[in-house]
């Protein structure tokens, strides 16, 4: 559009002369001289104010040309406070934002997320990554894990611990836990055979010794105890293990009412959590979250056809038939909407005044200037035709008088 409207000019400039040189044989071309004339005119004023509005003309430092280079910081500053006082105000935000049914859009895309656009789930799926991958993942790691070791440290534990135990008793969920101890107790018996005979054998007397009863002392003691576990697994009623249940009601009631265990649990707690290998425990977790964040976002498609995806279907469904949840949804909506205009309004207009500012003058020209694009050709175009329309019926009503 710009070589087009040079060349309108140009070819004015050509019809000029042709028509300056022919004027002599015929009247008519002086309406032509005139019309180009006037073109040439119109087209040259048009140019220097088009290019005024962004640079120098031809270098000149002409007063009053480049006009938003120059005052780029009083634009941005105007821009500010047009969206604070016609946009970021909360009453104007919540008017829109009852106009719009967030919750039924929400509802049909992910009731049906593969017939729905591509591009608003490739877009998400972008938006994601781009996201996850700019973050600084060493700042961003500490402050989950940072999170994480506040959020346990702040647990209290020793009474979740006591009532997570009474109510697994009261329910007979210990007991799985109970016999998968007494199968554990007979095969670490069984693997120290040979430490339990060493120990007897040092214990025992000279005479036990030298008459090999340690050993049969030690097969009694073996037996003996192999068969009381194998009891306990076999008999629910059998004492040892109701000797265990009373320890374990016993452990409950401790870990919410005694203080001394309390503070053992929380000395535990603290000591775990400052163990390397429970800080290395905690990283690994984040980063397996990260990665696992990173491949659902590149691969939406494939999350959408798993439970995951079918269970969003599902919330879809729900919020296309439960009009109670939409309206609860949407006045969230609303409220999150016109809780961030009242709240960060100013720093989002302090940000674009900002970031307005932070612009040199080539990039704020570049921008705006392909912002409005072919327009401000056309107002060249513009200007040569009615310059040489003007002209000519100047040049009319001259020959007329």
């Amino acid at each position: 559009m710009r070589m087009i409207a040079t060349g309108m000019l140009v070819a004015m400039a050509v019809l000029f002369l042709a028509a300056r040189a022919m004027e002599p044989s015929h009247a008519a071309w002086g309406f032509v001289r005139a019309f180009a004339e006037a073109a040439m005119v119109g087209g040259l004023a048009d140019w220097f104010a088009v290019t005024a509005l962004f640079r120098h003309p031809l270098g000149l430092p002409i007063p009053h040309t480049a006009i938003i280079p120059r005052n780029k910081d009083r634009i941005g500053d105007q821009l500010a406070s047009f969206l604070r006082d016609y946009f970021l105000i909360p009453v104007v935000v919540a008017r829109r934002m009852r106009r719009m049914d967030v919750a039924s859009a929400a509802g049909r895309w992910l009731a049906n997320p593969t017939g729905g656009s591509k591009r608003v789930t490739r877009g998400a799926s972008r938006l994601a990554v781009e996201v996850l991958q700019s973050l600084d993942q060493e700042r961003l790691g500490g402050m989950v894990r940072g999170a994480m070791v506040q959020q346990v440290r702040a647990i209290d534990l020793s009474p979740m611990l006591g009532r997570a135990l009474e109510a697994a008793m009261a329910e007979n969920r210990h007991l799985p836990l109970l016999d998968g101890i007494i199968v554990w107790a007979r095969k670490v018996l069984d693997a120290n055979d040979g430490m339990v005979r060493a120990m007897v054998h040092e214990r025992a007397g000279a005479i036990l010794r030298w008459t090999g009863l340690d050993e049969t002392l030690s097969n009694k003691i073996i037996d003996g105890l192999d068969k009381m576990l194998a009891d306990m697994a076999e008999q629910p009623d059998h004492p040892m293990r109701a000797k265990a249940e009373e320890a374990l009601v016993t452990l409950a009631a401790d870990l919410q009412h005694k203080p001394e265990m309390r503070e053992r649990i929380e000395s535990l707690k603290l000591a775990l959590l400052a163990n390397p290998a429970m800080q290395g425990w905690i990283n690994g977790l984040w980063e397996q979250a990260r990665h696992a964040m990173l491949r659902m976002a590149r691969d939406p498609e494939k999350l959408l056809a798993g439970k995951m995806g079918e269970m969003l279907r599902q919330l879809g469904e729900t919020l296309e038939r439960d009009v109670r949840l939409r309206n609860t949804i949407n006045r969230f909506m609303r409220r999150v909407a016109v809780g961030a205009a009242a709240d960060y309004g100013d720093v989002i207009v302090g940000l674009v005044s900002e970031t307005v500012r932070g612009w040199d003058a080539n990039t704020i020209t570049q921008r705006l200037e392909h912002a409005v694009g072919k327009d401000l050709q056309f107002i060249r175009i513009n200007g040569t035709l009615v310059g040489g329309l003007v002209g000519l019926g100047i040049h009319t009503v001259d020959v007329a008088l």
